[in-house]
């Protein structure tokens, strides 16, 4: 307890020179010194030098912004040809095996009555309709034959066609 009195003379002190300093820094210091004087004629040059440079700028950025937009007009227009050439190969491949579908129907039929038809002959027994089925089934077949490789060609064209039409524009060009 007998460092209680030593300690508070002590606090007592560093609040007087607290106080003390606080009063000296109150009252603002003079200025002694006059602010820079400014050249209005390189300012005015500075901003009409930043102002071109803006202006320059403005126009790069107008005609890369016109740049991007030529570009993706053309990869649109790029990406609806490939999109029409997908649809057309595959309307020629379902047209194809639709066709091949009905070969290998039709075939299966054709089998089917020369089956009944050669069973028929080792019976004895001649049966004209199995004949006329036999005659038709083997006509239908001939047929379906015929769309399927009229099918395969069509696809066949249309893949060369595109290719002839550059080999012929390269050759006149």
């Amino acid at each position: 307890m007998s460092e209680l009195p030593q300690l508070e003379t002590r606090i007592t002190a560093a609040l007087e020179r607290i106080r003390n300093g606080l009063d000296g820094l109150s009252a603002p210091a003079p200025v002694t010194e006059a602010p820079p004087q400014i050249d209005a004629e390189a300012v005015s040059a500075q901003v009409a030098e930043l102002n071109a440079q803006l202006d320059e700028e403005k126009t790069a950025n107008a005609q890369l912004e016109e740049r991007v937009k030529l570009l993706k007009e053309r990869q649109d227009g790029k990406l609806a040809e490939l999109e029409s050439n997908v649809d057309a190969g595959r309307a020629r491949s379902a047209r194809m095996d639709r066709e091949l579908q009905r070969l290998r129907q039709v075939n299966a039929e054709l089998r089917d009555i020369n089956g009944q038809l050669r069973e028929a002959l080792s019976e004895g027994v001649s049966e004209p309709h199995l004949v006329n089925k036999a005659m038709l089934a083997e006509l239908e077949a001939l047929r379906a034959t015929r769309a399927a490789d009229a099918a395969e060609m069509d696809a066949i064209l249309q893949e060369l066609t595109p290719i002839i039409e550059r080999e012929a524009a390269d050759a006149t060009g």
